[in-house]
C-alpha cells in the first residue's frame, strides 16, 4: 500500500495518506476538502551493498547513533 503526499487546494495543508485501493478519494484532515493535489514524492531504497551503499555515513564513532557523526549530542 503506497503512501502519497498531498496538498489541499482549499487550505494549503500538506499531509501524507496511506492509500488502500479502491477506496474513495482522500480528504484533507483539517478542512475535509477533497480538492487535493498529489505532490511529487521522492523515495529511497538502500540495500547492504551495491550502488549507493557507500553514500551514507556509518554510525557515530562516539555513541553509535545510526545517522552518523554529528547526529547526536557528541558533535
Amino acid at each position: 500500500m503506497p503512501i502519497y503526499e498531498y496538498e489541499c487546494a482549499a487550505c494549503g495543508k500538506e499531509f501524507e495518506k496511506l492509500i488502500r485501493q479502491p477506496l474513495p478519494a482522500p480528504e484533507c484532515p483539517d478542512c475535509h476538502s477533497t480538492d487535493l493535489h498529489k505532490k511529487l514524492s521522492a523515495f529511497a531504497a538502500v540495500s547492504g551493498s551495491g550502488a549507493g551503499a557507500d553514500d551514507f555515513p556509518g554510525p557515530c564513532g562516539r555513541c553509535g547513533h545510526p545517522d552518523g557523526p554529528g547526529a547526536c549530542r557528541f558533535k
